[in-house]
């Protein structure tokens, strides 16, 4: 596979990665979708591995997706952008800190504007709370399976 080629599935995937965040937009799917295309073009077997793992975990996570809280973002008070802001710190602390960066990055990003926008540690903290019981959950666990995908994805084509 050519590196242009590694450059556009790369790019798709982060188009899915931002898509979980958007509600509407089927993130997983076009997650999953990259690596589809990447193991139809790059049949080594730690391709086909990541494709099967990478589907059986976003089944998985479809699967417990009615177990969390349903999302609704108007009710936690937040801005849009402030939830957008956490889904970028979550992406950049999955990869900064592998794995539990995630939770890190989207929780720490929330909190940090939303205690700039409140003017209080309480107020953002209670904002915190406020957005993980509307939005967090759901978001969180969808998007930290993404991740995950999205990892092995990059492990395989760099080590692979």
């Amino acid at each position: 596979m050519s590196l242009w080629q590694l450059v556009a599935v790369g790019l798709v995937m982060l188009l899915g990665l931002i898509g979980v965040l958007v509600p509407g937009v089927p993130g997983q799917a076009i997650v999953w979708a990259a690596v589809l295309w990447w193991a139809l073009t790059d049949t080594t077997p730690a391709a086909w591995a990541v494709l099967i793992g990478a589907t059986v975990l976003l089944l998985l996570n479809q699967a417990l997706k009615p177990l969390l809280p349903p999302r609704r973002p108007r009710e936690s008070g937040a801005p849009r952008r402030t939830l957008m802001l956490g889904g970028i710190g979550a992406i950049t602390g999955f990869f900064v800190i592998p794995v539990v960066g995630a939770i890190a990055g989207y929780v720490g990003v929330i909190y940090g504007a939303e205690r700039l926008r409140l003017g209080s540690r309480g107020a953002g903290w209670a904002s915190v709370r406020s957005v993980m019981r509307a939005t967090g959950y759901s978001v969180l666990v969808e998007l930290f399976a993404c991740l995950l995908v999205a990892g092995a994805w990059l492990g395989a084509a760099i080590w692979g």
